[in-house]
């Protein structure tokens, strides 16, 4: 059993961390119809918020709907700013600093400080150690069928009253999980209550395999997760009693994908194909850059061209690839571009203009 949350909903009824909030959803966000009435009145709306919540009187907005297709298609659901803003409230003054603390070391997502570079950094090293003390092992890597998608909402609550004492804060908990659902199962993907609802749930998978299962070797990152182990035999008995637990105790099926394998496949994880000598991005990343780079060669020569935001892609690009070995990859796809993108100090960085 957790400890228990002391801190009380109305201990950050206040002010000062409504503002907080408030700077953190609009962070980063374009400037929009609705923010802007919002910052028209900014301190009468903040206080209105707080007064809803101390009076038991607020409600979520009517969700906006698009899709989306990259990776896959997807639904996402967008809700009001002044909702996301306590959604940014709740998460911050609640969930971070007394829930996720609670958490094993080797969960990467929504943590500050981890994330999918460390959470592929740390599982190649421990694929180091098992072939140190092995030679050959066994991967299991898996992930949920549909996780968002199926998460039972009387669990989710559940696994929530573990951590929780006080009632409002109980309530207001049962308000974020329950309010607009249209079914017992499933949290939209868009809210930012929901990532973080999601690596709650699972946590219950981490303990399980470390404290039950006693498993060294484990890394996860949302509904990715990875063991190593030391046969194929354990590999198949460890991979059956995942699927037995996920179905019994948190109404949840691995995807079909799911498998175990032998070390020298490599894993495919956070984005990357983990060796034990080295990293590689997926090949999906590189034809999703390439793509990318086609589009910009045929529209370089437009007076619309957006520079900017070319660059900004393909600094992202390369951050994300820095962490693997494909330098050579880096320049061909560079000399490929149409345009001059380049810096007197640094190759790749942060000057583009067309030629």
């Amino acid at each position: 059993m957790p400890k228990k949350l002391k801190i009380k909903l109305r201990d950050k009824l206040e002010y000062k961390y409504f503002y907080e909030a408030y700077l953190r959803a609009k962070k980063h966000k374009k400037v929009k119809r609705e923010l802007l009435i919002f910052d028209v009145d900014l301190e009468t709306n903040l206080y209105t918020l707080i007064e809803k919540i101390k009076n038991k009187t607020y409600h979520l907005g009517t969700y906006r709907k698009f899709i989306i297709y990259e990776p896959k298609r997807r639904e996402i659901l967008s809700l009001p700013f002044d909702d996301r803003i306590v959604h940014q409230w709740y998460i911050g003054e609640f969930i971070k600093p007394y829930i996720m603390k609670r958490f094993i070391k080797d969960s990467y997502a929504c943590l500050e400080g981890r994330g999918m570079h460390l959470a592929s950094l740390n599982i190649q090293k421990y694929m180091r150690k098992m072939k140190r003390e092995y030679g050959k092992y066994y991967v299991i890597k898996c992930d949920i069928r549909k996780y968002f998608y199926s998460i039972d909402l009387d669990i989710l609550f559940g696994l929530m009253k573990k951590f929780i004492v006080d009632s409002e804060l109980l309530e207001f908990t049962r308000k974020m999980i329950y309010e607009n659902a249209t079914s017992k199962v499933g949290i939209p993907i868009g809210n930012y209550t929901s990532q973080f609802f999601a690596n709650i749930y699972l946590n219950e998978l981490d303990w399980y395999i470390k404290r039950d299962l006693h498993i060294k070797y484990y890394v996860r990152y949302m509904d990715d997760f990875v063991l190593l182990v030391e046969n194929k035999e354990k590999a198949k008995e460890i991979f059956e009693k995942i699927g037995i637990f996920l179905n019994d105790k948190l109404k949840l099926t691995l995807n079909p994908k799911s498998r175990y394998f032998p070390n020298s496949m490599g894993i495919d994880f956070c984005g990357y194909r983990v060796f034990e000598t080295h990293r590689l991005i997926r090949k999906r990343s590189v034809k999703k850059i390439k793509r990318r780079i086609i589009n910009w060669n045929n529209e370089c020569h437009l007076a619309n061209f957006d520079a900017h935001a070319v660059l900004l892609s393909w600094n992202s690009f390369l951050n994300h690839s820095s962490h693997a070995s494909c330098y050579t990859l880096q320049n061909k796809l560079f000399n490929s571009m149409h345009f001059v993108l380049e810096h007197p100090e640094e190759k790749f960085r942060p000057y583009l203009e067309k030629k």
